[in-house]
């Protein structure tokens, strides 16, 4: 005779009448104590399976509470939701897009999450507010800080306080020497010949390439020489470590943005598994390449002191020196931080531009012969197309590139289209109201949407989505902006300390690629996409035709 304890459960009875069944179809002791056995198992199952649902279901009500409850949603004193942060897993291969449609509608809106809410604008005002006139209230956030530290650890971009402005100090007087400026245009004008040999090779054969691929190889080299002395020759391919730490940092780059928008990463981080445990594979390797290039750098230095012959030409042996200042603080894990966060300023920002500055003048031929005439006009016309490049490149100087303004003009129209980061932003220390009358409470994020406001007709004008260089031309001189309307290179205290850097490599490239080449898309019909991460990249690469 079978019993279950729970008599009146429904399905407890039909097990049970099930086992009556099966004991007079089949009489054999043996086969009806593996029925009952089964039928146990199922029962049990079937229970484990209901209570296990009836708990996540809890779970999610209580999590979805813990998102909504508390946050005003209704109150018009604060800024109107449009959903939860994480709405931002729909969108996430086309999210500044989607920023940028909301905030047509709408400058500043919240996305509400678990803890407190993130605030999004397009409102100059409200940017000028944060980055500037209330600077000292807000900070990086707890939230980014734990999840940016992978990949900018304690350098400059995610410092506060007097780490950061420590850090700051340091770079802004090293970014002020005449010694680093003529260092960095030699190594500059090194990268553009070698780039445009290397788009020549391709030219010569008719063959496409993906010349965002090229110019993220130039700029890396470029930076590495500059911020640290060490030639990595990725250009050139001959590095294969080069090109791994490379594709590391690129992939970490992606991953660690991706925690944005993914609810459980701190779940996959604590058992390592997927995205995270990718994140701290490539971090592995980008550690490892790191701290090699500092020790070859510390030994550099020795070997120089020796023989009474210091050379301070690159940005790390500025700061090893000014490490032994204080070696407690300024260890090899600090100089670390400080070499990444130079990494992705002066590699992915300028390479990003630079690849969407040849899309829009691939899309814009008439702007394209424009740039190149102002070059031809600008440069000494004795260098024709027959010249070698390495005589080429050596006449770019300083006071030739300043004299092209509508080039400038054309860099400066792609930042404002394709800014290479398309959204930062900083974290409320106190509770305040934003100029536009909304009101933040302590611990909410509020993001700018660099992208976003490029595109705003309040901003730019009813033409904002049309690539113009004339807008930023005045009698043929090139006029700036406010920073705060734009914002491509951030603004107020922590506005970019390689502003200047960034164009002037952006220039030299820019004469060397469209003196020789004009460039044309290999899939004229195809519009390129990027992918979501904290730098704009495009998409699977941009392949051209170079034509000599």
């Amino acid at each position: 005779m079978v019993t279950w304890s729970t008599s009146c459960d429904p399905f407890g009875l039909a097990c049970r009448l099930v086992l009556a069944l099966t004991s007079r179809i089949e009489p054999h002791a043996s086969k009806v104590s593996f029925a009952v056995k089964a039928m146990e198992f199922i029962y049990a199952f079937v229970w484990t399976v209901s209570a296990s649902l009836m708990l996540i279901s809890v779970a999610v009500i209580l999590f979805v509470g813990k998102i909504f409850i508390g946050k005003s949603a209704n109150s018009p004193a604060y800024p109107p939701v449009k959903g939860t942060v994480f709405h931002q897993i729909l969108y996430v291969n086309r999210l500044y897009d989607h920023q940028t449609e909301l905030a047509r509608t709408c400058p500043t809106y919240r996305l509400l999450a678990p803890y407190e809410s993130a605030v999004f604008t397009a409102d100059i005002r409200n940017i000028e507010h944060v980055l500037k006139t209330r600077f000292d209230k807000y900070s990086k956030g707890r939230f980014n800080l734990e999840a940016l530290a992978d990949l900018f650890g304690k350098g400059i971009f995610l410092a506060d306080g007097e780490q950061w402005r420590h850090q700051r100090k340091i770079s802004s007087y090293e970014f002020s020497t005449r010694v680093l400026r003529d260092f960095s245009c030699r190594v500059f004008r090194s990268g553009a010949g070698k780039l445009a040999r290397a788009v020549s090779s391709a030219a010569k054969l008719h063959q496409s390439l993906d010349i965002q691929d090229l110019l993220m190889r130039c700029t890396l080299d470029s930076i590495f020489k500059v911020g640290f002395g060490v030639d990595l020759n990725c250009l050139e391919g001959s590095n294969a470590d080069g090109v791994a730490f490379s594709t590391a940092f690129d992939e970490l780059n992606a991953l660690v943005f991706w925690r944005y928008v993914d609810p459980i990463w701190k779940l996959k981080r604590f058992f390592n598994l997927g995205s995270e445990a990718l994140i701290k594979k490539h971090k592995k390797v980008i550690e490892d390449f790191v701290y090699e290039v500092i020790r070859s750098k510390k030994e550099h230095i020795k070997q120089q002191h020796e023989h009474d012959s210091i050379e301070k030409d690159d940005i790390l042996s500025r700061f090893l020196v000014e490490s032994k200042k204080d070696p407690d603080n300024m260890n090899d894990d600090y100089l670390k931080d400080i070499i990444l966060n130079f990494m992705i300023a002066g590699k992915d920002t300028s390479a990003a531009t630079l690849s969407c500055f040849i899309y829009m003048l691939c899309k814009n031929p008439l702007v394209q012969e424009k740039v190149l005439q102002e070059i031809r006009d600008t440069m000494d016309s004795e260098y024709n197309e027959q010249h070698d490049v390495e005589s080429f490149v050596a006449e770019i100087s300083d006071s030739a590139i300043e004299k092209m303004h509508y080039l400038h003009a054309a860099l400066t129209e792609t930042l404002r289209l394709y800014p290479a980061v398309p959204m930062n932003g900083r974290c409320a220390e106190e509770d305040d109201t934003l100029p536009d009358g909304y009101r933040l409470r302590k611990g909410d994020g509020v993001y700018y949407l660099s992208y976003a406001m490029g595109r705003m007709p309040y901003i730019s004008g009813d033409n904002a989505e049309d690539f113009r260089p004339e807008r930023w031309i005045e009698n043929g001189v090139f006029q700036h902006q406010p920073p705060f309307k734009f914002i491509a290179f951030h603004a107020g205290p922590r506005i970019c300390l390689g502003k200047d850097f960034a164009f002037r490599q952006m220039k030299i490239i820019s004469v060397a690629l469209l003196w020789f080449f004009r460039f044309k898309l290999v899939d004229d019909n195809k519009s390129v996409t990027y992918k979501t991460m904290f730098t704009l990249h495009i998409d699977g690469g941009l392949h051209v035709h170079p034509v000599r």
